[in-house]
């Protein structure tokens, strides 16, 4: 379950320097550059496992995005926060590699705004989620090509950070994808 009192982020500056730590909804509401990840699991057949998120929750209820993401914890590092937040989510864990990193600010919903370094992680697996239903009501598995088109054609049922990604840096998670497949 997402904890949302005293949740505190890393403020970083745009080289990913720690600037000091920010409670995270205070972040948000001033749209302060903080650290964060968003996990990409693929499966064998090379398709991405997407959630979509609860309603419920504080910002982008309802919208299909990544795996999972989140913020690390002060003095953990991103590959730990990864599997952490992956097995809260989705209930389970596999081998996380940093694949690239990058600065988004994107205006939610309820007066929020995502000021973030995203460090992308990608993993592989072919497990069955569980999911915690506080954090995704439901997920698919999708290749990139069929998701792509899907958010050209329905870009209001993402999530901004996800589309972001997908329509920046799509070249990038190929790689990955392609990379870690050798």
């Amino acid at each position: 379950m997402e904890h949302t009192t005293e949740h505190h982020v890393i403020l970083v500056d745009d080289q990913d320097q720690e600037m000091g730590l920010m409670e995270k909804h205070e972040a948000h509401r001033k749209g302060v550059l903080h650290r964060a990840f968003s996990v990409f699991v693929f499966n064998s057949q090379g398709e991405l496992l997407l959630q979509r998120r609860a309603f419920g929750k504080y910002h982008s209820e309802g919208l299909w995005t990544n795996t999972c993401c989140s913020h690390p914890n002060p003095n953990e590092d991103i590959i730990t926060a990864g599997n952490r937040r992956l097995n809260e989510e989705m209930g389970f864990t596999c081998e996380l590699r940093p694949s690239f990193s990058f600065i988004y600010k994107a205006e939610l919903d309820n007066g929020f705004t995502e000021y973030e370094l995203d460090h992308v992680l990608i993993g592989h697996s072919d497990e069955t989620p569980h999911l915690d239903t506080n954090e995704a009501m439901s997920f698919k598995w999708m290749k990139l090509d069929e998701l792509k088109r899907s958010i050209e054609e329905h870009p209001a049922m993402y999530t901004e950070w996800f589309k972001i990604i997908l329509n920046e840096h799509t070249t990038k998670l190929a790689l990955a994808l392609t990379h870690e497949s050798l």
